[in-house]
């Protein structure tokens, strides 16, 4: 009897032990990473470029072992980074030109310096809003003004300057900022001297629907957009310099910066991965090939090795 309660005690004993290595692989991926438990808020804007930008600082967050929520479509330059101050968003991607003129309302240089307005940006941003820029894209994304192809060709119009003559009997479709924004068409008044009859303002899929259904004549178009070949338009060539650069950037403040390390390590790792070929292509995939934004997203992210694939 003796032996049998032995033999049953020597049991117990290795169930426990087994019990526990079975458990401590679990506690120490749990421990691994100390934020598992935390979520990290991206914001977009309203376009389909912000929206698979969103999804792709999601994804690659992800990846690391955060966990995510994509507030896609939260609205344009003021909601995101009013919520980015409010901690309502974490990150989101914003363009140094945007950033420039309307956030630090600085005034436009004589000439645009792409690294120059980005260095200022930088610095800005920190002084006033105590902001950090979590990484450089690697491509521009400007606005330009477009017109029908056929239009353009009938009237050989190619640049900018040579619509004086047809702008104040032209109706142009923008997005919710353009039209009154220092950089939008206020800037192309002073610097080109003339102004449209009228603006038509919506959300960027409703403006270039607005062209191709002959509502306005012309459209502040996004140069990395691929609607731009897909409805027959022309960008006109900005030959004054009167629009600024508008480097993709991504933003989070400073404490949530210092306080995420890893994040920023982790989101560095896109610096410079996307030129603007690049990130017309993925435009494509959303507005020809109707595919998900998050899908997008997590492919060109494989394709660069930057996460593993998802089989």
């Amino acid at each position: 009897m003796k032996w049998k309660v032995i033999a049953m005690v020597l049991m117990l004993i290795t169930a426990i032990m087994v019990s526990g290595c079975a458990q401590n692989p679990q506690t120490n991926e749990s421990n691994s990473n100390p934020n598992s438990d935390e979520t990290i808020v991206i914001g977009s804007k309203l376009f389909q470029e912000s929206y698979i930008l969103a999804h792709m600082l999601s994804i690659l967050l992800e990846d690391n072992g955060y966990n995510t929520e994509v507030e896609q479509g939260l609205g344009g330059t003021f909601v995101n980074y009013e919520a980015l101050k409010q901690g309502q968003i974490d990150a989101y991607v914003e363009y140094s030109g945007t950033a420039y003129s309307q956030i630090l309302k600085k005034p436009s240089p004589d000439t645009w310096d792409p690294q120059m307005i980005y260095e200022e940006t930088k610095k800005g941003l920190m002084q006033e809003d105590n902001v950090k820029i979590a990484n450089r894209l690697g491509f521009e994304n400007a606005y330009a003004i477009a017109v029908d192809e056929n239009w353009a060709e009938e009237h050989n119009i190619t640049k900018l300057s040579q619509l004086e003559g047809y702008a104040s009997n032209m109706v142009i479709g923008t997005d919710p900022e353009f039209a009154t924004r220092e950089d939008g068409l206020p800037r192309i008044k002073e610097v080109y001297g003339f102004e449209f009859k009228d603006y038509k303002q919506g959300a960027p899929s409703i403006m270039y629907q607005s062209i191709k259904n002959d509502e306005v004549d012309a459209i502040s178009a996004y140069t990395t957009d691929t609607k731009n070949e897909k409805f027959g338009l022309r960008v006109l060539e900005d030959d004054k310099g009167a629009l600024p650069p508008y480097d993709a950037i991504t933003l989070m403040t400073s404490d949530f910066a210092s306080s995420h390390p890893d994040v920023m390590d982790t989101l560095g790792q896109l610096n410079n991965t996307i030129d603007q070929e690049t990130m017309r292509n993925l435009n494509y995939q959303y507005d020809v090939e109707n595919k998900e934004a998050k899908d997008i997203a997590r492919q060109f992210l494989e394709n660069r090795g930057l996460i593993e694939e998802n089989n």
